[in-house]
């Protein structure tokens, strides 16, 4: 029997890469998406994408959905006793062995996630790890994925990316200097169609925020309805 796998769920391009590509690997399956969002906002982490988008994403994969409500600001004790907890219910409720992560390069990122997993019950996975992103950003793309840019630093891009759209002629206009998934932060995505998706969703990005130098799009996507929210565990 496969290993059963819960994925850390962004909601961008590498989440939904890192599940296409367990699909693809007899080994193993994917039975639940973890994610972490902002309790104040109920956002994702990072990305800025609202719950209800997510759920919509949820739906789409097939999969469930189990959230972790996380304060602003943090420490690092606060995350690592809230995933700590969270690793416990996954096994209990869905008795997985994994976590996958769709990280790429960054060393210490998965140096610390593996720190983070001793002792849960859980063996880590980086099944993107090592990909040379220049070829794997287009690969996502030829692919029929299809993502927008959900936020963006802007210590290191202009605020009128926030909502475009991530394509070959978005890769083509970046700086040499930045990574073409955004690996090392640049940018993040919010994913509206995938080969692990059943089904796509059109989104608009409208009204763009700006907020501790980050650059956020508002999303939209047609039909989503608010009680979508109530699927996530």
């Amino acid at each position: 029997m496969p290993e059963r796998v819960a994925l850390a769920w962004s909601s961008g391009k590498d989440s939904a890469w890192t599940l296409h590509r367990l699909q693809q690997a007899p080994q193993y399956e994917v039975v639940v998406l973890l994610t972490t969002l902002d309790i104040a906002g109920n956002h994702v982490t990072s990305h800025g994408v609202p719950a209800q988008l997510l759920a919509r994403q949820a739906k789409a994969a097939g999969l469930p959905l189990h959230r972790v409500s996380l304060p602003w600001p943090r420490s690092n004790q606060v995350y690592d006793q809230a995933m700590a907890a969270a690793c416990a219910q996954l096994i209990d409720d869905y008795q997985v062995t994994h976590l996958a992560f769709g990280d790429l390069l960054l060393e210490d990122v998965r140096a610390y996630r593996e720190r983070m997993l001793q002792g849960t019950g859980l063996q880590p996975l980086f099944p993107l790890w090592g990909s040379p992103t220049s070829r794997l950003a287009r690969e996502m793309i030829d692919s029929g994925l299809q993502a927008h840019l959900s936020s963006v630093d802007l210590s290191r891009l202009p605020t009128h990316l926030a909502g475009r759209r991530f394509d070959h002629a978005l890769l083509d206009a970046l700086p040499a200097h930045i990574d073409p998934c955004g690996e090392n932060g640049e940018f993040h995505t919010f994913v509206s169609a995938a080969p692990c998706f059943a089904e796509a969703f059109a989104i608009t990005a409208g009204e763009i925020v700006q907020r501790d130098g980050f650059a956020y799009a508002s999303l939209t996507a047609a039909g989503s309805d608010p009680a979508d929210i109530a699927d996530a565990d």
